[in-house]
Order: C-alpha cells, then structure tokens, then sequence
C-alpha cells in the first residue's frame, strides 16, 4: 500500500497521510510509534525472506525493480565490452542455477589448491591476494582521503578478519549470541567439508578458524571506541611500521597490492595490529592455511551452487538476523551487477527514472534547511559567539551532490566474459573496484566522486569533503514527492536533509572543519557543554529495552541518533517558514504539524525479527525505527502541542529532561 499518493487531482490536495497506516486503538500520547505506524505493521506482515521490512525497505524493493526492469531489457546482442553487455552477462551468469549446480565447487579448485600448498614465507602475499577484493583475513587496508589533510589520499591499516563481523558475537556469554557462535562453527565446518574435506577434518579446521577469529576480536576496538577519531589517528613512516610489527614483511604486503613510494600509513587500531605481528610467527602453518581457505570460500560462497549459498543464507540471514527463506534468485542475481558496476547501473536508471524536476525542488528544500540550520546555531544557549562562527562557515562550505554524479565511472577495463564461471566474473569486477581504490594513493582526493550510487536508497554525509548527498534512489515517495503538501515533504525528506546536514555536528562529524579536515574548532567549553547533552541524549536511548533484556546502546548510535534529533528540529522550523506552515489548515482532518510527526514516523514503519533487532543493536550505528520516532520526538515542544500530549501520559517527557542540542 502506498504511504504517499503519486499525484493529485487538479485543484484538491494530495493525501499524503494514509489512515490505513495508523492504529488509532493506540493513543498517540501512549505509544506514537504504534499510533502512526500500527495500521502499516498489520497491513504488511513481515515476508519471511526479510528480517527487517519497513517503508525504507518498500522503496529500496521499488528501485530494485526498476533496475530490474533495466536489466532484463538490455537484450543479447549488445557490443562486446558495452555496459550492456557487461550489466546483462552478469546477471544472466548468476540466473544460471543448472550451470552453477554442475560446477559445484569447480571455481575454486584451482585457487583451493594454491592456498594449501602455501609455505610460510607465502603467507604475506597471500593475505594481500585477498585484501584485492575478495575478503579481510587478519586485518584489512584501504584508502582514504588523511583524516588531517583532507586533500591528500592516504592507506589505512584496519583490524579485520572476524566473520561474524563484530567482536562481541565471540565474547558475549547471552543465549542469542551462543546460539549464532555455535551456528557460525557449524557454517566453517560445512564450508569445508563442501570444498572437499572429510567431517572429522573439517571439525578440526573450523576449530582451528574460530580460534583465530576468536583471538582477533579479544584484541578488536569496541563498537564505541572506533567512533573515537583521536584513538584511530595512529600516522606512522614505513621504518617505523616495519620495526613495530616485523613479523610482517611489508614490502611482500604493498607489492602484491601494487602500491608504491608509501611514505606512512595510519594504523586504525594498533593492538589489533600487533596480535597480527604475533600470529605471524606463532600459528602453525595448517592453521593459517585453513584460515585463509575458509575465508576465500566464504567470499565465494554466496555466487556458487545452491549447496554453498544455501550454506551462507542460513548462517548470516537465518541465524543472525532471523530470515526464514532465501530471496528469489532474480534479486541476488541483480544485486551483483547494481552494486559492482554501480555507477553504470545508475547512468541507465536516472536516465529511465529520475526527473529533472526532482531535482531542482530538492535543491530548494536543501537550500530552505541550510537557513533554517543556521538560524538554529545562531541561536543557540550553549554556544559561545567564537564557535558559532566557526560553526555557520562549515555549514555555508557543505557541497550539496543531488541525483547522480556530473562525472560517471570508467569501467572499460572491467572484462565479464561468460564463458568464465560466475565466481570468475564476480571476482574480476571485485578485483577492478579493489584495484581502482587503492590507485588512488599518491592521487589527489577526488572531489566529485560519489559514495554511494544513484539508485541507492539512502543519504549520506562525509566529513572528509563536508558533502551531504541524496542519491536519486531516496528521493521518491514516502521519502519525496513532488506533489506532496510541504508538512509530508518536509516531515519525510526535509529530516533526512537536516539529518545528513546535522552528520556535520555531531560526535564524530563536529571533529572536522569545513575542508574536511581533523581540526578542533571548538572551545574547551563548548565542547563540554556539548558532550554533556550528547551524554544525557544517549542516555534517553540506553533506557530502552530492544529485546529480552538486551538495551539500546545509546552511545554506540550517538550519531545518527543526534542526526535525527537534528535534522527534526530543523525540518521542522524550515517547514514553519512554508505557507502550510504557517497556517492551520486541516487535510484530511490532520493539522500541519500532525501530517509532518506522522510522516516522519510513516518513514521509519517496519516489521523486524527478534534476532534483527538483536543484531542491529550490535552492529548497526542506526537505532532502530521505533526509537528513532519515539526517544527522538519526545524532546520536541512542537510534538507534545500538536497531538494534546500531557504529563502523565506515557509519551511525555518533562521540559527538564528534554535534550535540545541543535
């Protein structure tokens, strides 16, 4: 059911609220989220192919089958080295379910063999054989702008190696994460036995795996500690690099990479780093063998039989987030080619989907909460005059990317070539985007690049270049309609511009200046009075229950979180200064300020598994869509008046416990 109409009739208004969506047996002053989004929850029971399924997720299934449309179009008799030729071939390859179902595991023999008949001094090349695209044994690099030198791209040394991702799923002791840990020895051991290997040594070898992984992640970063920017900032010269982790040879490392003339490097997380060092020299040559086996497989596991991928959907669907059947074949078959050839993808979508229209009236939305989020910081309590200054040049310095990039990618070097198994091809276009990144070391950052693709629902902001983009897939309903009344597009869009635009303020973003740069621009005090209502922000989320006994870890998310609350309250004042804004004028029997909380919740309305939202709560720095409606709304004036909240009602928060940072 759509949340948003896609057009009006002449002359009357468009219903851009659904009441379908609402459960009006719940009162808004009892539970919001269950008031805006009660009638959606029950008017779309979660698919058992999703763990989570929400309005975001209709609209990102709605760009998916667009490009769909896009894809199974192109026909067979596209030029040898096109970009239709290139997308179509892909994806064919991955529709063949005869043809990858007779080759088994026959991909991988050839590499399967390499890697067991290693010898130690081959274990470094290996490792970065890897890193090339296909998995993060160990540790992991990449190339960033310098977190101090916007302009100048850098390489990144990063913990990595754990497959389960996150360091608590090997240490925590609750039920959940034991039943996934078990699940996940289960997954190693099954791998290996479908690349060939007898039970009982397969047994063995996930053993030998998960005792890798597990010492990784007793020396990983937590989740909060990596927000931390000054604890990752750890710039080193090469003869210092080599003589602080020895058992590492270096120069095998960036060979295989093809990097060159590296001068320094930043080494995210040093202790990760350095129980790598140790691993070097003290792992038993099988052990490292294995380790890397796995890892290979497990990369491949998802483009090769049934057997495999069937393997990987019950470990990281099943298991961690609580899917019950795999998604139609169609869907993984297109995500390959809409996520590796990105951006030539894209140029066939905004060329199919994406009005011009569109984006001339986001750019006046962007331009109306730009004023509106300066007006806010010009008018804040808690900033000194000094800061506040420094604060507006930022703002008025963002470079604002909207639809799609001025200038497209170059994938002529990429060659699918279907006579090649779909793992060949895969890893070929893995590979080339590998390769692409780390050629731009010892490059000028470059501006104009887009990170995420055109037909990606969702948004972004990078503090590096101080951007905030809005990629074409986002801006359709719910999220943007043109021919929605302003209090809809302003509640949908409106927060997530001012949300993206707070990304530039909040705990991690306030880090930077307006080049980008890792600057402190703030005053001690500022700075203080700023922590401290980021603290008493976190704390209202780590109140919450997420599942069982498990809380929200408010600090983990305190960035989107002060996003949120952010990009509300400046949405919100933007909307104000509109003509509906300013009026009372009731559509469809809702006031202005009701239609813009109620379609902001609609934004966030979702189904979602026990297990999702358990392991969204440690892995995802999004709270979940019912926090993100009602911890967040309930530090706003503006919603308490406009729904006829009093104290007492279970969605009042007092004045004093109100946060208002933004």
């Amino acid at each position: 059911m759509a949340l948003f109409a896609m057009s009006a009739t002449a002359g009357n208004p468009v219903k851009a609220v659904d009441r379908d969506n609402l459960d009006t047996s719940t009162a808004p002053g009892t539970n919001f989220y269950q008031y805006a989004c009660g009638g959606w929850k029950l008017n779309n029971p979660l698919d058992p192919q999703y763990a989570r399924f929400g309005t975001f997720d209709q609209l990102a299934e709605n760009s998916r089958k667009q490009v769909k449309d896009i894809i199974t179009t192109l026909g067979n008799n596209n030029p040898q080295g096109s970009i239709k030729q290139k997308v179509g071939d892909l994806y064919a390859l991955g529709m063949d379910s005869v043809r990858l179902n007779s080759e088994g595991m026959a991909p991988l023999k050839n590499d399967i063999d390499r890697l067991k008949a290693l010898t130690r001094g081959q274990f470094i090349t290996a490792i970065a054989d890897q890193h090339n695209g296909i998995a993060s044994p160990f540790f992991n690099s990449a190339v960033m702008a310098d977190l101090k030198d916007s302009n100048t791209n850098m390489l990144y040394l990063m913990q990595g190696g754990l497959g389960m991702g996150d360091r608590d799923y090997y240490l925590d002791k609750d039920a959940n994460t034991v039943k996934v840990r078990n699940a996940y020895i289960n997954y190693i051991q099954q791998i290996f036995q479908l690349i060939g290997y007898k039970k009982g040594n397969a047994q063995k070898a996930a053993q030998h795996v998960m005792a890798i992984e597990t010492a990784l992640a007793q020396v990983a970063m937590t989740r909060e500690e990596t927000r931390d920017y000054s604890k990752l900032y750890n710039v080193v010269s090469i003869d210092q690099l080599k003589a602080d982790y020895p058992n590492i040879n270096w120069n095998q490392y960036f060979n295989t990479l093809g990097l060159k003339n590296i001068d320094k490097v930043c080494v995210f997380q040093p202790k990760s780093l350095a129980k790598v060092n140790e691993m070097m020299k003290s792992l038993k040559e099988e052990d490292f063998k294995e380790y890397l086996i796995f890892k290979y497989a497990d990369a491949a596991s998802p483009y090769l039989s049934d057997a495999f991928a069937d393997a990987n959907f019950d470990m990281y669907s099943r298991a961690m987030s609580g899917k019950q059947v795999k998604m139609p074949r169609w869907k993984h078959s297109l995500d390959v080619p809409n996520t590796m050839l990105g951006e030539a993808v894209g140029q066939l979508y905004v060329e199919k989907y994406f009005p011009a229209d569109s984006k001339k009236k986001m750019q006046q939305l962007v331009d109306n909460l730009k004023k509106s989020l300066g007006e806010h910081i010009a008018t804040l309590s808690w900033m000194s005059p000094k800061t506040k200054v420094n604060a507006l040049v930022k703002l008025n310095s963002f470079t604002v990317k909207i639809g799609y990039p001025d200038k497209w990618r170059d994938y002529s070097g990429l060659n699918i070539d279907p006579s090649k198994s779909y793992w060949e091809n895969v890893l070929a276009a893995r590979r080339f985007e590998a390769e692409h990144e780390y050629s731009q070391l010892g490059k000028p950052v470059d501006k104009e690049r887009w990170y995420m693709t055109p037909q990606t629902v969702n948004a972004y902001y990078e503090p590096s270049s101080n951007e905030i983009c809005f990629p074409a897939g986002i801006l359709q309903a719910p999220y943007f309609d043109p021919n929605a009344d302003d209090a809809c597009n302003y509640g949908a869009i409106g927060v997530v511009i001012g949300h993206e635009m707070t990304h530039g303020f909040d705990d991690q973003g306030r880090n930077f200046d307006q080049n980008g740069n890792m600057v402190d621009w703030w005053t001690p005090e500022d700075a203080s009075k700023f922590q401290e209502l980021a603290d008493k922000l976190g704390a209202q989320y780590s109140a919450e229950i997420v599942a069982d006994d498990v809380h929200a870890n408010g600090t983990f998310t305190m960035g989107e979180n002060i996003a949120d609350h952010g990009g509300l309250r400046v949405a919100y004042s933007a909307f104000k200064c509109t003509e509906q804004g300013k009026g009372n004028t009731l559509i469809d029997g809702f006031t202005p300020d009701q239609r813009f909380f109620l379609s902001y919740a609609n934004v966030w309305a979702a189904n979602i598994t026990k297990e999702e939202m358990l392991r969204r709560t440690k892995v995802d720095p999004h709270s979940l869509g019912v926090n993100r409606v009602n911890v967040a709304i309930r530090n706003l004036e503006e919603f308490f008046k406009a729904f006829d909240i009093q104290p007492g009602m279970p969605m009042w928060r007092d004045p004093a416990d109100r946060v208002i940072i933004w």
